[in-house]
């Protein structure tokens, strides 16, 4: 059976908001949650950026549901040691419903400590060798690295949960997926592309748990859903290494201009019609997703949860 969760969106909400919105998720029906990693948002209109290590232990006393980080980048901002203690935190936080989804990350919030950001290669290097790094922190032994990319001296994790958190990784190209397959526990994506699922499948990760997301805006009006999306995530019609590489909110204000209405919204249901939001969650089941989560763009969300609740989720199921 496939998982349903909801995605919640650090860029959009502050930290109180991400809270109230985890516990209407899980009392809609929704079964787990995917919550973003950043230090700036894509855009200044979206507004936020708390520090999620905090949201998530708000969010683990407010909620039973498992929590992933949708993704979290080991490479620059946060050394692997650092993220590994983290994510053993929230893993006891959540009494284990906690799963680490790392990813090489963007310029956007990895420059804000390193003005030099390497290339895709070479961060793939440094992920699988971060990855490696937060496994052997897992372990509670002590722990010293002299790493191609990392140094790590006597370093060991006192809170520890029964069982390490699983890692999930982020991946969009050939290489990034053969990684995920060879190093994670499991597969995250966005866009329904079985293509993906079967390279995943291929390079190691067969019978490993597929994730994806979407982003969609329920309005009772579509025009006005359209709009909403076209205003906070014109950045969904940008295409290409654009998303890795610029370092700030204006600089993808300066792309998305350039960006027209039809372009944002493509890939997002919008509107009050619930075979819309359906079928675009069913591209993802029938692409062979495990697990499916769901973002509301904008400040609609209890109108969104309600809809879901009642005319998205039970169709799905």
């Amino acid at each position: 059976m496939t998982t349903f969760g909801y995605f919640l969106s650090c860029e959009e909400h502050d930290p109180r908001e991400l809270v109230r919105q985890a516990q209407a998720a899980e009392r809609a029906g929704f079964e787990a949650l995917w919550i973003s990693d950043h230090f700036h948002p894509w855009l200044d209109e979206q507004g936020q950026s708390p520090f999620v290590w905090t949201v998530i232990g708000a969010v683990a006393q407010a909620t039973s549901l498992p929590i992933t980080t949708a993704v979290t980048c080991p490479l620059v901002r946060l050394h692997p040691v650092i993220v590994a203690q983290a994510a053993a935190t929230s893993a006891v936080m959540t009494d284990g419903r906690f799963r680490l989804g790392v990813g090489t990350g963007e310029a956007l919030n990895e420059h804000v400590v390193e003005s030099r950001w390497p290339p895709a290669d070479e961060r793939l290097e440094m992920l699988e060798e971060a990855v490696g790094l937060i496994r052997e922190m897992f372990t509670g032994q002590l722990v010293t690295h002299r790493g191609t990319h990392y140094r790590v001296d006597t370093a060991r994790l006192y809170t520890l949960p029964d069982e390490p958190p699983p890692i999930y990784m982020s991946g969009f190209g050939g290489k990034s997926i053969e990684l995920a397959g060879r190093i994670a526990d499991g597969y995250i994506t966005t866009g329904p592309s079985a293509d993906s699922v079967e390279a995943f499948h291929k390079a190691g990760g067969s019978g490993k748990p597929v994730a994806g997301g979407l982003k969609v805006c329920y309005a009772a009006d579509e025009a006005e859903a359209r709009r909403t999306v076209h205003r906070l995530w014109p950045t969904q019609g940008i295409q290409g290494e654009a998303a890795q590489l610029l370092p700030l909110p204006r600089h993808f204000e300066q792309l998305a201009q350039g960006v027209t209405e039809e372009q944002a919204v493509a890939a997002s249901p919008c509107g009050p019609d619930p075979e819309a939001h359906v079928q675009a969650v069913r591209e993802y089941v029938d692409a062979g997703f495990d697990e499916v989560y769901v973002n509301q763009i904008g400040p609609g969300q209890d109108a969104f949860f309600d809809f879901y609740a009642r005319e998205v989720l039970p169709r799905l199921r």
